[in-house]
């Protein structure tokens, strides 16, 4: 094992535990919960550790400045600590260890940086706890209202204002401003690298995707002794949109997923009265996307006519097709000898791509699979993802 992965290994066990379930050995760190809060004052640490003070911006977002917060043209990097339930171990972690330990290996190689870099932790980033994405890069780019980001309520009825301390400050256009560009590194949401036989790529573009709730209005009833004519069961309705979903996007080689669903009464001896189940969609095009949440829906909304139950669709969160900076990536994939890859997860870095020059690293992923306790990477192959992160900071930083 090199010193690299050795220090990236030391530092790696000191979160390994926090949060971590022990029936599915995976982690439960939920936006602003205990587990979330003990990592959060962990990043403190890092930052206190390295002479790096740590400033937080209202919305729940932390920043770790090395270099004047002032001066501008700053280089922000990064990720988040909430994952998904019982999520993998890397999915937003370890862009923020190999920030840190990034900036180490700058330091130790006497490298001093010309224009000041942040290491950011984005709060809710998976939408997990309160059900939007990138929630914390939303707020501080504006592209989500402070009114809906405070009322926004997790399954217990606590809302975000209310986990937060205090109603979130909203669009920071100062802060923003002191940003040059953004690069997160991220574990590979697949297993195209394994393929490639490379530890280390730069991406391209985030598939277009979002989140749509579709709540089926029926009537309850006794399971016993409502006649099968009688009945308004939406979640016959429920089970023929989850199959209509996974139907379409196997048309439009697109993706569909509901991985969440609410019943109530949620009685084993009654019919529902209500289901909720959200629709997780994503595609190569907009135009594709588009065309696979259209038809879900009219084929939802023609089988509740059958079952006599009534369909009510709200987008909860849309996120158009990010390209990143051709220039930006193409540099770093030169810099780095790296391949160049597509994604369909989002990110924070999909947010602010935006409103600034913005790439993302991924690693190597040898399972290939993501939100999960599957999700793995090689000591070795995250010393890799440093040294690259180091290499790009220095260039973007320090020439």
């Amino acid at each position: 094992m090199t010193d690299l992965a050795a220090r990236f290994r030391k530092l790696w066990d000191e979160i390994a535990p926090v949060g971590r379930d022990a029936g599915s050995g995976g982690y439960l760190r939920y936006a602003l919960t205990e587990p979330e809060l003990a990592l959060r004052a962990w990043f403190r640490e890092q930052a206190d550790a390295r002479g790096m003070p740590v400033r937080e911006d209202g919305n729940g977002n932390l920043f770790a400045w090395w270099g004047d917060p002032a001066a501008g043209g700053a280089v922000l990097t990064g990720s988040h600590f909430d994952s998904v339930p019982h999520g993998g171990a890397y999915d937003g972690p370890l862009g923020i260890v190999s920030a840190f330990l990034a900036v180490d290996e700058l330091r130790a190689a006497g490298v001093t940086p010309v224009r000041p870099v942040a290491v950011a932790a984005f709060v809710e980033e998976e939408g997990a706890r309160f059900g939007v994405p990138c929630l914390g890069s939303r707020l501080l780019t504006g592209e989500i209202a402070v009114d809906r980001a405070a009322g926004l309520r997790d399954a217990a009825g606590v809302s975000f204002a209310e986990a937060l301390g205090d109603r979130p400050a909203g669009a920071d256009p100062a802060l923003l401003g002191r940003f040059a560009a953004f690069v997160e590194l991220h574990v590979e949401q697949g297993r195209a690298l394994v393929d490639l036989d490379a530890p280390v790529a730069v991406a391209s573009a985030i598939w277009p995707h979002g989140r749509w709730r579709f709540d089926f209005h029926g009537e309850g009833n006794h399971a016993g002794t409502t006649r099968m004519a009688d009945r308004r069961d939406p979640m016959l309705t429920y089970a023929f949109t989850v199959l209509a979903a996974n139907k379409e996007a196997r048309l439009r080689d697109a993706h569909a997923t509901v991985g969440r669903v609410a019943v109530e009464p949620n009685a084993t001896n009654a019919i529902p009265a209500r289901v909720t189940g959200w629709l997780d969609a994503r595609a190569a095009e907009p135009e594709t996307l588009h065309g696979l949440v259209e038809a879900v829906q009219a084929k939802a909304a023609e089988r509740a006519r059958r079952d006599g139950t009534e369909l009510t669709c709200t987008e909860e969160s849309a996120t158009p097709l990010v390209a990143f900076d051709g220039g930006l990536a193409d540099r770093l994939a030169t810099l780095l000898a790296a391949p160049v890859l597509p994604t369909g997860a989002g990110h924070d870095a999909g947010v602010l791509a935006a409103h600034l020059p913005t790439a993302m690293l991924f690693v190597r992923n040898p399972t290939g699979v993501s939100h999960s306790p599957a999700e793995s990477a090689t000591d070795a192959d995250c010393a890799a993802g440093v040294t690259a992160l180091a290499r790009v900071l220095e260039e973007l930083a320090c020439r």
